[in-house]
């Protein structure tokens, strides 16, 4: 199965969690509830909200033990085992379980989920065996939700924002949101001081405010000028007690790993990277360049232009 060879990336560098390896635990091609004008991850081939099995949580749990054991062979650091894949990590049905053979190898667990599904007790409850739970609200009326998240039909944000509250109130790990900001899709003052009074209610240790930096989906998704950013960052702070605006790219420091043709291919699929900083992974893995060569000649990995900068991406 091709998304075998994608389902780990990294470890890489993470602005919340250190050094972080990546989970792609619902595979390509991507499936999400969500199709966001921003995603870096490229667009939704399935679109939808019924969970489903995805690969057998024995395999994830061997393939992550292997690659913690060659991360210590490499003194590379592992601070977080992170599920941040290319979809929404809750569709997979048998989460609890690979999260519950995870924990068993000692490192914190992060969850990064739009919470589309949390309105579900059974993915509240499998989301609770998880040390640190990123929920992403980008809007909570309906009209800025619908543009800029265009959500699988049948979701209601009344039901995922009741749903989020009560797992918030169950939750005893490290709890923080995420929202997305585009330019005249979500930044208007009605909709940021909506969004920020319910995720007072949620009361999360951090809430962060991020905007699109790398090639999103839709090329007229673009960030807000920056005071709109900072007008937001007020309402935001007139709310809530801790709030981070995420507006630039995390240092490139990454760390090396076994096999550089199949680890920076998933990378890509997740996570794409400006120049500079493939030209130090590179460095890192002691890779020589023409890899990038032979990757893309064989449709797999591709250059992109976005805002003046060079992009590698996987091809979608």
């Amino acid at each position: 199965m091709e998304g075998n060879a994608d389902l780990l990336f990294g470890p890489i560098p993470s602005r919340r969690l250190g050094q972080s390896l990546g989970i792609n635990n619902t595979l390509l091609p991507k499936a999400c509830t969500y199709n966001c004008v921003y995603c870096q991850a490229g667009r939704t081939h399935h679109l939808g909200f019924a969970r489903k099995a995805f690969l057998e949580p024995r395999f994830i749990y061997q393939q992550v033990a292997e690659r913690l054991q060659q991360a210590q062979a490499q003194s590379a650091q592992i601070d977080y085992l992170s599920f941040v894949p290319d979809g929404e990590p809750t569709l997979d049905i048998r989460l609890g379980e690979t999260l519950a053979l995870l924990r068993t190898l000692g490192k914190p667990i992060a969850v990064f989920t739009n919470a589309s599904l949390i309105w579900r007790p059974d993915v509240r409850a499998d989301l609770c065996a998880a040390d640190w739970v990123s929920l992403k609200f980008d809007a909570v009326d309906e009209r800025s939700w619908q543009k800029i998240d265009r959500p699988s039909k049948y979701l209601q944000p009344s039901l995922i924002m009741d749903g989020a509250l009560a797992f918030a109130r169950q939750y005893r790990g490290t709890l923080v949101s995420e929202t997305m900001l585009c330019a005249g899709l979500n930044d208007d003052e009605e909709s940021l001081t909506a969004t920020a009074e319910y995720l007072a209610q949620l009361n999360p240790a951090v809430a962060y405010i991020g905007i699109p930096t790398r090639p999103p989906l839709e090329a007229w998704a673009m960030p807000p000028d920056d005071t709109t950013l900072a007008k937001a960052f007020d309402i935001f702070s007139s709310h809530l007690p801790r709030v981070e605006l995420i507006a630039g790219y995390p240092p490139p420091v990454f760390q090396p790993g076994n096999d550089a043709e199949r680890n920076i291919p998933a990378i890509l699929a997740v996570h794409p990277l400006r120049e500079s900083e493939m030209q130090d992974l590179l460095q890192k893995y002691g890779a020589d360049p023409t890899i990038l060569d032979r990757l893309r000649e064989q449709g797999i990995v591709q250059q992109v232009a976005h805002r003046g900068e060079q992009f590698w991406m996987r091809v979608r």
